[in-house]
C-alpha cells in the first residue's frame, strides 16, 4: 500500500510538472504575475460623478437593488441606465422594481417584434413602444446585431432584420419624435472573427465568442458597421449609441470615421477596457479626439471590483497589471491617464447631453 502512494505522488508530481514546463503549458493556465514595481494609483472610486450608460437588470430583488445604490454611493455613480431588452409585462416589472430610486435609475425597453413575419407588425411595435415611453422608458436598448439581425429584444427578437432594414424605419423614426436614444451592438471585435488558433492575438476571449461566419446571409463584421452608418445617415434626428466602441478596438478610426460624419452618433466603451488598456497611448489618443462622443458604461454585473478596474483604466497612469476575475486575456494593462476635462465628459456630461436631447 505504501509502494502505491509512493508511485501515486510521484506520477501526479510528474504529469503536473509536465504541465508545467514553457513547451507544454496551456494559455489557459498562463497566469502571470507582475514583478514591476512601477506606482500604483490605488483609485477607490470614480474621481467625478458618473452616469454609466450601459447596464443591465442584474439585480433580482428589493433588497439588491437597495445594494446596488449603496455601491453606487461608494464608488461616485450618480446615475445607471438600465438596458432591458424587453417590453410588454417585463419591462413593467423592472420599471416597478427600480422605482424607489426614480434619480438614480433610469430605464430603456426593447423593441416588440411580435409577428414580424407578416405586413404590418410595425403598427403594433410603434403602439407598444409608445406604452413603455408612458411606462417610464427614455430610450431604446441593447439591441444586438452578430450578423443574423437583431437578437437581443425580448420576448420576440427580429431574426433575419438589421437596423438598417427599410421595415425598421417606423420604430426608428418613432424614437426620434419621442427623443428616445437607441443603444446599439453590432459585429464583434477583430479577434472574434480570426481562427481561435495560435496566431490569435485575443484567444482565450476569441474561442469564446467566436464568430461563426459559415451561414448563408450572414453580415460580416464590417457589413455590420455599414448597416450601422446606413440607419445613422438616413434617420439625422435619431440619436444612436453604439456599444462597445462599435466593435472597432482594434481598428479605433473606423468609428472615428463614423463620428466625423454623423453628429448623431455616439458610443459607449462598456466592456471594451480590457482591449484598450493594452495601447493606451493610441486608445487615450482616440478618446480625447472625440471626448464628446463617447460615454462610459460598464455592461457586467455591478461590484466593487470591477468598477475600480474601469475607473483604474480611464483616470491612472498604472503601468503592467492584469485583472484576472474580470477579463480573460493574456494581455497586460495599462492605465489611459485621461485629463480631467475628458473624464467629465466621458463619466457625465456627454450621457447628460444624450438623456436630455430635443
Amino acid at each position: 500500500m505504501h509502494k502505491l502512494s509512493f508511485v501515486f505522488v510521484f506520477i501526479i508530481t510528474t504529469i503536473y510538472s509536465w504541465a508545467q514546463s514553457a513547451d507544454s503549458l496551456l494559455l489557459a493556465n498562463y497566469k502571470p504575475t507582475s514583478i514591476y514595481k512601477t506606482p500604483n494609483a490605488n483609485i477607490t472610486k470614480a474621481a467625478f460623478p458618473v452616469i454609466d450608460m450601459h447596464s443591465h437588470d442584474y439585480v433580482k430583488t428589493q433588497k439588491d437593488v437597495d445594494d446596488l445604490v449603496k455601491l453606487m454611493d461608494k464608488m461616485n455613480v450618480q446615475k445607471t441606465i438600465i438596458l432591458t431588452y424587453t417590453t410588454g409585462k417585463n419591462f413593467d416589472s423592472a420599471v416597478e422594481k427600480y422605482s424607489h430610486y426614480p434619480k438614480r435609475f433610469e430605464l430603456w425597453c426593447g423593441f416588440d417584434y411580435t409577428g414580424y413575419e407578416k405586413p404590418g407588425w410595425q403598427k403594433h411595435a410603434v403602439e407598444e413602444l409608445e406604452r413603455c415611453y408612458k411606462k417610464g422608458a427614455k430610450g431604446v436598448g441593447e439591441l444586438g446585431d452578430k450578423g443574423e439581425g437583431e437578437l437581443y429584444s425580448k420576448p420576440t427578437p427580429g431574426k433575419g432584420l438589421h437596423i438598417d432594414d427599410v421595415q425598421m424605419k417606423p420604430l426608428l423614426e418613432k424614437c426620434a419624435e419621442l427623443h428616445m436614444p437607441i443603444s446599439i451592438h453590432v459585429a464583434e471585435d477583430e479577434w472574434m472573427y480570426e481562427k481561435p488558433d495560435s496566431t490569435n492575438d485575443g484567444l482565450m476571449n476569441a474561442s469564446t465568442w467566436h464568430v461563426d461566419m459559415n451561414k448563408p446571409n450572414k453580415l460580416d463584421h464590417d457589413a455590420l458597421i455599414k448597416s450601422l452608418e446606413n440607419a445613422v445617415h438616413d434617420n439625422p434626428k435619431t440619436i444612436f449609441i453604439a456599444c462597445h466602441l462599435a466593435n472597432t478596438c482594434s481598428n479605433l478610426q473606423q468609428l472615428g470615421n463614423l463620428l466625423d460624419k454623423y453628429p448623431n452618433l455616439y458610443a459607449d466603451i462598456a466592456a471594451r477596457f480590457a482591449e484598450i488598456a493594452p495601447v493606451p497611448r493610441y486608445a487615450a489618443a482616440f478618446i480625447t479626439k472625440y471626448q464628446g462622443r463617447l460615454v462610459y458604461g460598464t455592461d457586467n454585473d455591478p461590484d466593487e471590483l470591477m468598477y475600480l478596474t474601469t475607473f483604474r483604466i480611464l483616470e491612472s497612469a498604472d503601468e503592467h497589471f492584469y485583472e484576472r476575475d474580470m477579463f480573460n486575456y493574456h494581455w497586460a494593462l495599462y492605465g489611459l491617464n485621461l485629463p480631467k476635462e475628458v473624464l467629465k465628459k466621458l463619466y457625465r456630461k456627454n450621457a447628460e447631453k444624450i438623456m436630455n436631447y430635443k
